[in-house]
């Protein structure tokens, strides 16, 4: 049984971007081969993912039984509630900072470090929240890199609705999003109470007016890891089918 678990190892790089050392968490499956080229998938709220989000037990599930293509998935943990609204808050202080890491550092550290598929169609951004929004800004600033992206009930304001409808459809993107039928009385990270549900649907009107590949579902629940955990399984068969 154990021998088909992946391992998920620790690692960190230097960002010049952020001027600070970023922590990696790698997973690689269990029949991992340097002879095989990979999909990328990196998640932001990270340790999150492999911990609430259980996204390493999928993908060992997944590939076991040959439901997923093959996969490396890299976790991006935050430091702190405030460090990760910096990075992944459209207004916040580091968020440009945080996209050029992801796009031109922590991109060619993976194609380097391991056999990735080196196009736009072999990464994906994932995340929740906040996490979800700045997977989103970065995969529509550099959809030559980051041609897929999967959103957990992003939180979307005027500039994300901005940013979206100013996208010229000139690359593909593959997005998977859902959003839970009860996220109308959202408590923030800054003590505000918001409207998740309503700002997520006007973001879905907007992806299907685009060209892009785009897949959209409402859960019945709220903004809890609770509805997210088993969305994870759904949104992987989804973005990497075999």
């Amino acid at each position: 049984m154990n021998s088909q678990r992946g391992t998920i190892n620790e690692h960190s790089l230097y960002s010049l971007s952020l001027n600070e050392e970023m922590k990696l968490l790698v997973y690689l499956p269990a029949s991992f081969s340097p002879l095989y080229k990979y999909s990328v998938l990196i998640a932001q709220d990270g340790k999150d993912y492999f911990q609430f989000g259980r996204i390493g037990r999928s993908a060992d599930e997944l590939l076991k039984n040959r439901q997923i293509e093959n996969l490396i998935i890299v976790g991006v943990p935050y430091q702190s509630v405030k460090d990760r609204r910096r990075k992944y808050h459209p207004a916040g202080e580091q968020h440009q900072a945080y996209i050029r890491f992801l796009a031109h550092e922590l991109v060619p550290y993976l194609d380097r470090e391991y056999p990735t598929l080196q196009m736009g169609m072999g990464r994906a951004l994932i995340g929740d929240s906040l996490a979800a929004t700045v997977s989103l800004m970065a995969a529509i600033e550099y959809p030559n890199i980051f041609g897929k992206v999967i959103l957990q009930s992003p939180y979307v304001n005027g500039s994300v609705l901005e940013a979206v409808r100013k996208y010229d459809d000139t690359c593909l993107l593959n997005i998977y999003h859902t959003v839970g039928s009860e996220e109308t009385e959202v408590k923030t990270t800054d003590d505000q109470t918001k409207d998740f549900l309503t700002p997520n649907r006007e973001l879905s009107k907007t992806f299907k007016e685009k060209n892009v590949e785009y897949h959209y579902s409402e859960f019945e629940g709220g903004h809890f890891w609770t509805h997210w955990q088993p969305d994870v399984k759904t949104a992987l068969k989804k973005i990497f089918p075999v």
